[in-house]
């Protein structure tokens, strides 16, 4: 039986976006007024077609009402407790306290550096701060339980008597369960909360919300060589079947978020495929988070023009990723990112 796959794209912003959805030639997505596309593009294994919004009615039966169900997902408001998307993008801050992290191991993981970055992070726009006791670039080798909560024990004890929003970068229960007794407020489980068993018992304990990420293998091989049948499709199934084992496991809250996993176990053109149909996901009904920061993809797209921090990659992606509709943008440079959304809105939403 063929599977169908929905695709919102050929979006629109501002007052055109407002303006399409008072004349309804255009569809609100999340039910936010501006912005709306007004084109869907339904995908299988073996081909894909775009269909104007207008012309749905005109498709079989069976496709039809599996584009409606879509639909609903896709122009549904989402909500995750404590975070309001209504000015979308948030932009979630990398506080990585290790000291072999890809980009910036060993800035902040000594003395006071890490709480005070925490600190400007937030004055600079950050609405979500992750942070990280364990690198997983590629070719990592797993940190025990104990090295990695002394590395992050401190900083969340200072940070817990503030209002701000943590998110902690874990893949063990143990240090999951800490955390949360911490007041973190999300959990960021690289591993697509597989790599330890009991994670799913800790997140249903205590009803935290969590990312549900997507890794091919694990840190030290996931860049040898990963291959997919379909990348896009592949993990969109990875998210499917995920969503329906934490709901038979007893988890039963929306609070929810999606991220593909740029950069973990995938090569260029499989990010590039990520990236550019990104608004696939919207269709599973949660928000979607992408990391896109200072990553090894940039290099490969702009050659002799890359840079040590690659803001400008950051920049370009985290743009073309809200205007498909991301909802949350991970990274580094919260001060130039905002600054950049705050520029592209100013020209765009008017």
């Amino acid at each position: 039986m063929t599977k169908y796959y929905t695709r919102a794209c050929n979006f629109y912003y501002g007052e055109i976006s407002k303006e399409k959805i008072k004349n309804k030639s255009a569809l609100p997505l999340n039910k936010n007024n501006l912005i709306s596309f007004d084109t869907i593009e339904v995908i299988t294994r073996n081909y894909k077609k775009k269909i104007n919004i207008k012309d749905i009615n005109s498709q079989s039966f069976n496709l039809k009402k599996k584009i409606k169900l879509d639909l609903k997902l896709i122009t549904k408001k989402k909500k995750i407790k404590k975070l309001n998307f209504k000015n979308f993008p948030i932009l979630m801050g990398v506080l990585n306290l290790t000291p072999d992290s890809f980009s910036d191991g060993g800035k902040f993981n000594k003395k006071n550096l890490g709480y005070n970055r925490a600190k400007l992070l937030f004055k600079m726009g950050c609405k979500i701060l992750d942070i990280g006791g364990e690198s997983t670039r590629p070719g990592s080798n797993e940190v025990k339980e104990k090295t990695e909560w002394k590395r992050i024990s401190l900083i969340l004890k200072k940070l817990k008597k503030f209002k701000y929003f943590i998110s902690l970068d874990t893949r063990k229960s143990l240090i999951m369960e800490k955390g949360i007794k911490n007041k973190i407020n999300l959990i960021n489980d690289v591993s697509g909360l597989n790599h330890d068993s009991n994670t799913i018992n800790i997140l249903k304990k205590y009803n935290t919300p969590f990312v549900i990420h997507h890794m091919k293998g694990n840190p030290k091989f996931m860049q040898k060589n990963p291959k997919y049948k379909n990348v896009l499709l592949d993990i969109y199934d990875f998210f499917e079947k995920k969503i329906n084992e934490i709901r038979e496991k007893g988890i039963k809250h929306n609070n929810i978020i999606l991220d593909p996993g740029i950069g973990f176990g995938k090569n260029l053109k499989h990010n590039i495929t990520l990236i550019t149909n990104i608004s696939i996901f919207h269709s599973l009904g949660f928000p979607i988070m992408l990391g896109t920061s200072r990553k090894r993809f940039i290099k490969d797209l702009s050659g002799n023009n890359d840079s040590k921090e690659r803001l400008g990659g950051t920049i370009s992606s985290s743009l073309y990723a809200m205007m498909q509709g991301v909802q949350i943008l991970r990274v580094h440079d919260i001060n130039e990112v905002n600054q950049s959304i705050k520029i592209f809105k100013s020209l765009k939403f008017k």
